[in-house]
C-alpha cells in the first residue's frame, strides 16, 4: 500500500471507501444497535421513542484514534412510516451509518481531524437516518439507559 493510501486510511470500523481506493474493513451490523425503549408507544398513531449508542473508532496508521460516540435514537412509530419494529431499526441505522461514512471518509484527507470527521459522520448519518425514519437523530451524546457497544464486540 502506497503513502498516500496509507496516510488517507482511517480504521473505521464501519464499512466506508476512501477516494483512494483504500477499502475499510467491516461495517456497522444491525446487532450494533442495541435499541432500548426510552418512550413505551401506547395507543394508536405515532408515538414511543428507542435510543442506542454506537461507539465507533476512527484509526489512522499513524495510530491515531478517535472514538466516535453515536447517540441514535428512532421513533417506534410514526405517521409516515407506520410501527417501525426494532429489527427494521436496527436495518435502517446501520445501511444510514455504512452511507453516511462512506460519504463523509471517501472525501476525508491526511489532514482531515479525526474529530471534525467524526462531527460531519454523525450530521451526515442524521440526515440519512431522519430521511428514512422521520423524526430520527443521531447526537454526541447517548441516554444513560443505552448500553455502549463498539463493533468488535467490545463494550466499554
Amino acid at each position: 500500500m502506497d503513502a498516500i493510501k496509507r496516510a488517507v486510511y482511517l480504521g473505521l470500523l464501519t464499512g466506508c471507501a476512501t477516494s483512494t481506493g483504500t477499502v475499510v474493513e467491516g461495517s456497522l451490523q444491525p446487532r450494533h444497535f442495541k435499541f432500548v425503549t426510552i418512550v413505551e408507544h401506547t395507543g394508536p398513531g405515532a408515538g414511543g421513542w428507542r435510543a442506542a449508542c454506537v461507539r465507533v473508532p476512527l484509526r489512522r496508521d499513524s495510530g491515531e484514534v478517535f472514538m466516535c460516540q453515536l447517540g441514535v435514537e428512532v421513533p417506534m412509530q410514526t405517521a409516515k412510516e407506520g410501527p417501525i419494529p426494532i429489527a427494521l431499526a436496527q436495518r435502517i441505522s446501520s445501511d444510514c451509518a455504512n452511507l453516511a461514512a462512506q460519504t463523509v471518509f471517501s472525501a476525508a484527507t491526511p489532514v482531515t481531524a479525526l474529530g471534525l470527521a467524526c462531527e460531519d459522520f454523525r450530521n451526515t448519518f442524521t440526515l440519512a437516518l431522519n430521511g428514512a425514519i422521520g423524526g430520527s437523530k443521531v447526537s454526541r451524546d447517548c441516554r444513560k439507559e443505552t448500553t455502549p457497544v463498539s463493533p468488535g464486540g467490545k463494550t466499554p
